[in-house]
């Protein structure tokens, strides 16, 4: 294994009916006042708004109100955020919902300790240095995001999807209820696998050498997530999927995946993220048309690593088989698998690899996928 330095700050409360306690567990935090950012209506269609709003009452702890975050969350409404935290002087924030949700308190959390414009933190102009406490109740279990230091925010003036990255944005304190997740549609619920299994495979795959540790981790991962993904399309309200799933969403990328793997990038997440910003596309579809077809332009580079996955996810024995057989799965549980599903025609492929250059050249990774190559996995990606 490589040397790696593990850390995670985040407490999880998991269970039955947890959210119940956010108002107490802020207060025992000494947080008198909160951002409550949201996303439109879901969270009250359920009734867990009604719950959260009673508790915080329950307990003293103010609130402003910042609803209305989008699937890609967007920089003017994140901004919206920071200026209704600045102005109101809270000590936290506390973020209902899922990845989107998340990553918008995230950075309005980072954007309420700093006098600098926000997006230069996501082009690698400065350095997070502070930032406000994040409280989460998760209700969509896909990006991880209840558990790293990770947040992506869409530029809807210059169509640039980045992220950002630090120790200071972990959340404080994330609760996991599987029961507020019955309610997510069969759709995003498909989404939500093809991001969780997005978020293993990338160092699985791109790394130069990865311990069987990791490797059995990862698949192990991969397989919970397709089990339960089949029961819970069946039966929405097994709560026990929903339990196994939300864990392996959260577990997929809170760091332990990557531990001891030398090398890794995430290329599809950077492709994936151009769709996104140009198409507003909900992410786990945007990774489910890149993944396979950025799997038949790398397989070769690291051939062994793909029959193992072959083998050990289908039980086939090809690199290529096992790619044919995710990409099925991904059209068996309902996500598109090349551009034209997307209703995304071949003419778009050169707006596609600007969009995706420039995040190359962000993430350092140009050198690697050059204007040629991501043309070459794109047209992959057309039928």
């Amino acid at each position: 294994m490589e040397n790696f330095e593990f850390f995670n700050p985040t407490r999880i409360l998991f269970g039955k009916q947890a959210e119940q306690k956010i108002g107490k567990l802020l207060k025992k935090d000494d947080i008198e006042k909160v951002l409550f950012v949201y996303g439109k209506s879901s969270i009250k269609d359920i009734g867990l708004y009604d719950r959260v709003v009673s508790s915080l009452k329950k307990e003293g702890i103010e609130f402003i109100e910042h609803g209305g975050v989008k699937p890609n969350p967007v920089l003017s409404h994140t901004k919206e955020g920071i200026t209704k935290a600045k102005e109101n002087k809270v000590d936290a924030i506390l973020a209902v919902g899922g990845g989107s949700v998340i990553d918008e308190g995230k950075t309005i959390a980072v954007g309420a300790k700093t006098d600098k414009d926000i997006w230069e933190y996501f082009k690698r102009d400065k350095v997070i240095k502070k930032a406000l406490p994040v409280y989460v109740i998760l209700t969509l279990a896909a990006t991880g995001s209840e558990m790293n230091g990770f947040a992506v925010i869409t530029n809807e003036e210059t169509k640039e999807k980045l992220s950002i990255t630090s120790e200071h944005i972990f959340p404080k304190l994330s609760i996991l209820n599987p029961e507020l997740t019955f309610t997510v549609s069969p759709q995003y619920q498909a989404y939500a696998a093809v991001d969780t299994i997005a978020h293993v495979i990338e160092y699985y795959f791109s790394g130069q050498y990865c311990p069987n540790l990791q490797n059995r981790l990862i698949e192990t991962i991969i397989k919970t997530v397709m089990e339960t993904t089949e029961i819970i399309l069946d039966e929405p309200q097994d709560y026990n999927a929903r339990a196994e799933f939300m864990w392996s969403a959260t577990l997929a990328l809170n760091g332990l995946t990557r531990l001891g793997i030398k090398g890794g990038e995430f290329p599809n997440h950077m492709i994936a993220h151009s769709l996104g910003a140009l198409y507003d596309l909900p992410h786990g579809a945007c990774l489910s048309i890149v993944i396979p077809a950025w799997m038949r332009w790398y397989k070769d580079k690291n051939h062994k690593q793909f029959e193992r996955f072959a083998k050990e996810i289908f039980n086939v024995n090809s690199a290529e088989e096992g790619i044919n057989n995710l990409k099925v799965w991904f059209k068996k549980i309902g996500a598109p698998v090349s551009l034209r599903d997307a209703g995304i025609v071949e003419s778009e492929i050169s707006r596609i690899v600007e969009n995706a250059y420039n995040i190359a050249v962000v993430w350092d990774m140009a050198q690697k996928y050059s204007k040629e190559v991501l043309t070459e996995i794109l047209k992959n990606a057309n039928d």
